[in-house]
């Protein structure tokens, strides 16, 4: 079984930075799509940030794109996790954020963040962004 656990989430003001980690065991994750979902108060859970297996391709919710960064350690001997870079941070990207695995073969990074079935998912960590 795949447990992922999420860290790096913190109070910050609007405009600073922020890198969530995502970090699997259990398993190697390295031939999974990974992806980041973001749960705002009052709202649903959104994918703002899904990469494949290889690390090559991602995705970005309109969001975050031009901001927020994914990426994954496939140098590593373990390859087991999956980053999060938060830049130029806004009062609107306040909530819970997730780390998800897929591992289903063949869906791209894109599928996963629109319609996340089933899967390998932490506990949340908290940002939250005071103006």
């Amino acid at each position: 079984q795949v447990q992922m656990v999420e860290s790096g989430g913190a109070l910050v003001q609007a405009g600073g930075s922020l890198r969530l980690s995502c970090t699997a065991s259990g398993s190697n994750i390295d031939h999974y799509n990974v992806g980041w979902f973001r749960q705002a108060p009052g709202k649903e859970r959104e994918g703002i940030a899904c990469i494949d297996q290889s690390g090559g391709r991602m995705f970005y919710d309109d969001s975050v794109k031009g901001r927020f960064t994914i990426s994954r350690d496939n140098n590593s001997h373990t390859k087991n996790t999956v980053y999060l870079q938060m830049n130029s941070l806004k009062p609107e990207d306040t909530g819970m954020y997730y780390c998800a695995a897929d591992p289903l073969p063949g869906a791209s990074p894109g599928s996963w963040c629109g319609a996340p079935e089933g899967g390998y998912w932490g506990q949340g960590t908290q940002v939250t962004v005071s103006s």
